[in-house]
């Protein structure tokens, strides 16, 4: 008979391998995987926006990119500078959030999914 003590999938999952496993406390950084899905992303979607998101505590710089009808994705970036560099490479408006806070349409097209039947 072999013994499961209550907390030991919690303990197991904290090691090693997972999607963003690491240290505890520790915030991840941008990944080629990140950058890749908002390359493609922005690729097969018309009149993108990218909106920056600053660091905080919990999360590494982020950007947000926002298609013209407003349906939008968020990945981590390595940093403003970076965030800049992507959208030049590929013709795209970046804005900071902190400073221009984000489009209406990205809101109404967030609360047009809201309300989508499952």
């Amino acid at each position: 008979m072999v013994g499961v003590g209550l907390f030991d999938s919690l303990r197991r999952r904290g090691k090693g391998g997972g999607k963003g496993a690491g240290k505890p406390g520790t915030l991840r950084k941008s990944t080629p995987d990140d950058t890749r899905h908002l390359d493609e992303w922005s690729g097969s979607r018309q009149g993108v926006e990218a909106y920056v998101e600053p660091r905080t505590t919990v999360t590494e710089t982020t950007v947000v990119l926002i298609a013209h009808d407003g349906e939008w994705t968020r990945r981590r970036i390595g940093s403003l500078d970076a965030a800049q560099q992507f959208g030049k490479k590929r013709s795209i408006p970046v804005y900071e959030v902190s400073k221009v806070g984000y489009p209406k349409r990205m809101r109404e097209y967030t609360e047009r999914q809201k309300r989508r039947p499952s």
